[in-house]
């Protein structure tokens, strides 16, 4: 019976707080798809790469998983305060009955334990469905191919999924044992009853909403046209903006009673009543309000981060040779002849790039570049020019890459060089010096002046990042081999063939010459270490960030919905009164349902504005997109979160308006509350 008993509340409890069950069933597909990042296929890919990157970024994990725990721990407490108080009068009577407290406390255990069960059972499937969706779009974005993809389930993960999940419902449960242990039979049968509204003298709101606002409007000014630092600024933008949130909640409700008043005279219906309803729900909720919003503000902030890093790994630098080994040449066409590793290889020459001492003068180009429009990039450069150019790279070992890439070779005329770099290309540097080679630049190199290509290069003459070049000269063969310090090749690049790399994936094939060089014991680097890099970056940003985001979007729209079905609630006898008086329930439910989007788009139309300022400076002050960036494709991101969002949003409106609408449907006009 007692089980029976168990089961039948627990079910029941499910099925009139679907808001929180929901909200719990997210929270475990969370944890799991958090705690299992080790076993997907990405994180198994750049381990290989990335390997001391990767171990930091695990041992961050726990770090992220306790704070989860935390903010689940705020919300299942709230939400399990809520059940029980609905369920007062039933604990009364069971008590009443001859139940013992420790009787009464072991069935909320067991249902605890029960529902925790059944969210269980329901998560944790949907979150593996979920992983290895993402391990498989994964595997195909980076070129592992489906047989990259490894189907994976992580004991572990489960393991403290399910106790963390466990511990945290009963902790919140031993909480509000704790806090009811003492009460009495009668007591749980007193009525609920509203909260004791706390007066405001109407000038004492009216500054408040002023000064909020005020606050709001500086934090806003600062994020978006101040340069952000940690060290004051930030502080200053989290305090006015913090401040300010709070002191606009708390004299909102002052003004929103100066607009009923003006409306009442000419107001039909329920809409005074509405109207009071919401001033009401802002006057007692003021703190709920500011913290939902706040919540809101850091999840669409952490959301947006990430969107910004996925946006941004897509601009890594474009694949131009796949291997760059380093060492001595017999060594070097000892290993490339081999049969096996000969027939994996498509195009392989060597890489003629030397440090020059010939005398250089750059005035011509400095005087080119000085008669572009004055910008902070533009005199950065003229202040650095003099020392550029250090470095030549052969003409033949350009275009060597040019036509393995399958792109046409570059042609010099006579007394023409061509200026080049390895920074980022689509930045302001790049298209400074661009717009610079355009305006006929000149240079002196060796006591002979040569025009400059007016073209800037920037394709990356090696597989990663062997070497950075500021600014280098693109020389004839004849010019290089006058003038370089050092005419032996730097490296050897190889590109592999385009039938390996189609049957294998490019990833794959990669991996598989990586393993007939690691045998050589050459030294070498492969376009994985910069495909590894760019992806660990956007695993660790976005993952992470977009993860956070997720979870504080889930509390701050919960507690939104059950803080105003608890003030309903404590509220009833009103709807009772107007049932008394006439009002048919049909009213009562618009009435309800105006309240809730009120109620919502109060904390949302904070939270979003101040959610645009944010990410601006965000983006502004602390972490740019990358150079590069497509803006189309930031902009679909950035659609399809937006309508996630909605969708969540509406989710949560739908589900709290229906609750609303079965407490206003369960009433009896002969129930004084």
């Amino acid at each position: 019976m007692f089980f029976k008993q168990v089961w039948r509340n627990a079910a029941k409890n499910r099925r009139g707080n679907g808001l929180f069950f929901g909200s719990l069933v997210i929270a475990i597909i969370a944890f799991y798809t958090l705690l299992s990042l080790d076993k997907q296929d990405v994180m198994r890919f750049l381990s290989k790469m990335e390997s001391d990157a990767v171990q930091k970024l695990m041992a961050l994990v726990p770090v992220v998983y306790v704070l989860s725990l935390f903010f689940v721990l705020f919300l299942v407490y709230f939400a399990c305060k809520y059940q029980m108080d609905s369920r007062r009068r039933e604990f009364g009577m069971y008590l009443m009955l001859g139940m013992r407290h420790s009787r009464l406390f072991a069935m909320l255990f067991c249902e605890t334990l029960w529902s925790s069960l059944v969210s269980l059972l329901i998560g944790l499937p949907a979150a593996l469905f979920l992983t290895e969706g993402i391990s498989l779009t994964t595997a195909k974005l980076v070129g592992l191919g489906i047989i990259g993809h490894r189907f994976t389930f992580s004991i572990p993960a489960v393991f403290w999924t399910i106790c963390g999940f466990v511990a945290v419902q009963l902790m919140s449960m031993l909480f509000l044992c704790i806090r009811i242990s003492n009460l009495e039979p009668a007591q749980f049968l007193q009525p609920d009853s509203a909260e004791k509204q706390e007066s405001t003298p109407v000038r004492k709101g009216a500054s408040y909403f002023a000064l909020g606002t005020a606050l709001l409007a500086a934090a806003y000014a600062l994020g978006a046209f101040s340069p952000v630092s940690f060290t004051l600024t930030f502080p200053l933008l989290l305090l006015a903006g913090g401040a300010g949130t709070f002191l606009f909640y708390r004299g909102l409700g002052g003004f929103l009673g100066k607009r009923i008043r003006r409306k009442s005279k000419t107001s039909a219906g329920l809409t005074t009543f509405t109207g009071r309803q919401i001033q009401e729900n802002v006057l007692y909720q003021y703190k709920t309000l500011t913290v939902s919003s706040l919540l809101l503000l850091m999840a669409l902030s952490c959301i947006s981060y990430g969107i910004g890093m996925v946006a941004g790994s897509g601009t890594a630098s474009v694949r131009t040779t796949d291997f760059s080994i380093m060492g001595d040449e017999s060594a070097v066409t000892a290993a490339l002849q081999d049969p096996e590793t000969g027939a994996m290889i498509a195009a392989a020459y060597p890489v003629y790039l030397s440090y020059t001492d010939a005398p250089r003068d750059l005035s011509g180009l400095a005087d080119a570049i000085a008669m572009l429009p004055p910008t902070d990039q533009r005199d950065n450069i003229l202040e650095n020019i003099s020392g550029s150019c250090e470095y030549i790279l052969s003409l033949a070992s350009y275009n060597q890459m040019l036509a393995a890439m399958g792109r046409e070779p570059v042609t010099l005329e006579d007394h023409e060089l061509a200026l080049y770099t390895s920074m980022s290309r689509g930045g302001a540097f790049n298209s400074t010096l661009d717009a610079a080679l355009k305006n006929q630049a000149s240079i002196t190199v060796a006591g002979e002046n040569y025009r400059l290509f007016p073209e800037l290069f920037y394709d990356n003459i090696v597989a990663d990042r062997a070497i950075t070049l500021y600014t280098a000269l693109i020389v004839p063969d004849g010019l290089f081999a006058r003038i370089a310090v050092s005419p032996e090749p730097f490296c050897w690049n190889v590109h592999l063939s385009q039938s390996l790399t189609e049957e294998l994936g490019l990833m794959q094939a990669i991996e598989k010459m990586d393993a007939r060089l690691s045998a050589t014991g050459l030294e070498y680097e492969s376009y994985l270490s910069g495909i590894g890099r760019n992806l660990f970056y956007t695993v660790a940003a976005s993952y992470l960030t977009i993860y956070l985001g997720v979870l504080f979007l889930l509390i701050s729209n919960t507690v939104i919905g059950l803080k105003y079905l608890i003030q309903q609630r404590e509220n009833k006898h009103r709807y009772v009164t107007l049932l008394m008086l006439g009002a048919d329930r049909d009213s009562l439910y618009r009435s309800s349902r105006k309240q809730i989007q009120a109620f919502f788009s109060l904390v949302l139309g904070v939270a979003v504005m101040s959610s645009i300022f944010a990410i601006l400076s965000l983006f502004k002050s602390f972490t740019r997109l990358q150079e590069g960036t497509s803006f189309t494709f930031v902009l679909a991101l950035s659609a399809i979160a937006l309508a996630l969002f909605v969708l969540t949003e509406a989710i949560y409106l739908a589900i709290v308006q229906r609750a609303a609408y079965h407490e206003i449907k369960t009433l009896k006009v002969t129930d004084r509350g």
